[in-house]
């Protein structure tokens, strides 16, 4: 019998390489072609062909849905009416003490979006979310479908103030279109002090004398181009999601849009519609109990749209109105769970979000204490280490007691080499007289893998880390270290750990056990530094636990660093 714990470790080597190839393809555009993380299967029924008709109208451009000969009646916004033309068109810029919000008073849309707490990538300004330019199509729009009604096309009237005055807590701004089609809208907007949701209604008045049923879509419209500066050694999930009290939360490709294959959930009387980036993100949340059909849709060229639209019915000389939130701003898990529910989850924690959530809640504890993100992260692997202490002392006892054997099946192997049944039977004889399970010291690797994998997901995820300083010259540890010194550190400490281990009977097993640490060295270089640190710590610790269970059980620690010819 082969050694046993080294093929297993052979394994999880070539898993890990599967995962590095798996996300390299995600991050040249393709498919995953094993782990599709973050993605969740969608079975439930597409959109009706009314809906997406309307999707299509809604973004202003004409476009018949697959498999229908042509558009459903009224589908396109109407050109807006002469009078409603002559209205001038102006960008209105609204600031609070959080949020710098641009609007259009065509339609009354939200076109730019500046986060002034969080710093632009290089640039000294603040980071902007939502946005329109050359680079760059990123809106929120609304309006009615169903007739000759205001759209956001539709050129509307702007009202309310235009920055957060001191000792106040609201801003409201208001957008009012002419009639058309008999029908009124009002955009009512109201940003708070603090926040980065706002509150947003629809008044819907009826001029005419016999009632009208149009339909409010609300959506958000981005390009597929990815974020700039994204890493090409890890990705991140970019694009449209849908949350359903029906099925919860799920995450849409752009490529599967741009194919016709996405499908989201098609009714619903709960949930939100969102755009998801690294960091960041934005969403139409209706409340509860309101009905909704949603949509995703291909409007143009690199062009999306994620939405919902709602039905309404308003009598004669009456006003008819719904209330929502919109949301754009960082993905900070406490805010986000106080806007709505289930928009926590646009925070991207891949497959692991059941472990990823209590280790972030442990993170932020430990924060609150130490007030340094870095150090926090090394005192939470120092907390997860602790809890696996005993476990992974099992491993590192059951390592020791092969390295305490190890010359005795090295001379076996010598002495057998030419008669490898009786080499397997006289190995497992020892073994069993040494009390050795040669896979020992497995088990607390493969129960840890999924903690410290949740880990590496909260670190990557969490904005927190975006700006956060450490010590000296690591001054934002969402990036990597200017000088590599912090992955040139995590290199040595995982040479050392290695080195600490068994030699492998095998040579070839011998030389190759080396190419897992080159191989994170390289991938290391390049990650964010709150990832290295945290990898670090993990590290030392283990080297500390290992040497000292090693010397307690007898056997002097060594290095067995390898001896290529």
């Amino acid at each position: 019998m082969t050694d046993i714990r080294r093929t297993i470790l052979w394994v999880i080597f070539g898993f890990s390489l599967v995962m590095l190839w798996d996300q390299w393809q995600v991050y040249n555009g393709k498919a995953a072609t094993f782990f599709p993380m973050g993605k969740t299967a969608v079975t439930a029924p597409a959109a009706t062909h009314a809906a997406s008709a309307n999707a299509s109208a809604a973004s202003g451009i004409s476009m018949v849905p697959q498999g229908t000969a042509a558009a459903a009646p009224n589908a396109v916004p109407p050109a807006a009416s002469p009078a409603a033309a002559a209205a001038p068109r102006e960008q209105v810029v609204v600031t609070t003490d959080t949020l710098r919000v641009t609007f259009d008073s065509e339609g009354g849309s939200i076109v730019r979006t500046e986060m002034l707490k969080y710093a632009g990538d290089n640039t000294g300004q603040p980071f902007v979310l939502m946005n329109e330019n050359a680079e760059r199509t990123y809106l929120a729009q609304s309006g009615l479908i169903g007739g000759t009604f205001p759209n956001h096309k539709t050129p509307m009237t702007f009202s309310g103030e235009r920055a957060l005055k001191d000792g106040a807590n609201d801003l409201v701004v208001k957008f009012e279109s002419p009639v058309q089609g008999g029908l009124k809208l009002v955009k009512t907007y109201t940003l708070k002090r603090g926040e980065y949701d706002m509150a947003v209604r629809f008044d819907v008045v009826n001029t005419g004398t016999a009632p009208v049923s149009p339909q409010l879509y609300l959506q958000l419209v981005r390009d597929g181009n990815k974020l700039p500066g994204e890493s090409s050694f890890y990705s991140t999930f970019t694009g449209p999601a849908v949350y359903t009290t029906e099925k919860k939360f799920h995450k849409i490709d752009f490529k599967d849009v741009e194919n016709g294959k996405a499908e989201v959930d098609k009714e619903s009387d709960g949930g939100f519609v969102a755009m998801v980036q690294h960091y960041f993100a934005s969403a139409w949340i209706l409340p509860d109990g309101v009905k909704r059909e949603n949509f995703v849709r291909k409007v143009d060229t690199n062009l999306y749209a994620v939405g919902m639209i709602t039905p309404m019915t308003v009598a004669p000389g009456a006003t008819a109105s719904v209330t929502g939130r919109f949301y754009s701003g960082p993905e900070e898990e406490k805010r986000l769970e106080r806007v709505a529910t289930g928009l926590d989850l646009v925070k991207d924690y891949g497959w692991l979000t059941i472990l990823a959530k209590p280790l972030y809640w442990l993170l932020s504890k430990l924060h609150s204490f130490i007030g340094n993100w870095g150090w926090s992260i090394m005192a939470l692997v120092l907390l997860i280490k602790a809890a696996f202490f005993w476990l992974q002392a099992k491993g590192y006892q059951s390592m020791a007691k092969m390295k305490a054997i190890n010359p005795k099946v090295m001379a076996l192997r010598e002495r057998y080499k030419d008669n490898p049944q009786q080499m397997q039977q006289e190995m497992m004889r020892i073994y069993r007289e040494e009390k050795v399970n040669p896979i020992g010291g497995c088990l607390p690797i493969f129960i840890q893998i999924p903690v410290f994998i949740a880990l590496y997901w909260v670190l990557l995820s969490s904005v927190e880390m975006r700006g956060a300083p450490w010590v000296g010259w690591i001054h934002d540890l969402s990036v990597r270290d200017p000088y590599f010194i912090l992955p040139a550190v995590m290199t040595m400490t995982t040479l050392l750990q290695t080195a600490l281990n068994p030699v492998p009977p095998d040579p070839m097993q011998a030389k190759m056990m080396w190419v897992m640490p080159m191989v994170f060295s390289v991938m290391f270089f390049f990650f964010p530094a709150g990832l290295v640190l945290y990898w670090i710590t993990n590290n030392c610790l283990s080297i500390a636990q290992q040497w000292l269970i090693n010397s307690r059980m007898g056997v002097a620690p060594e290095f067995n660093f390898p001896k290529f010819k």
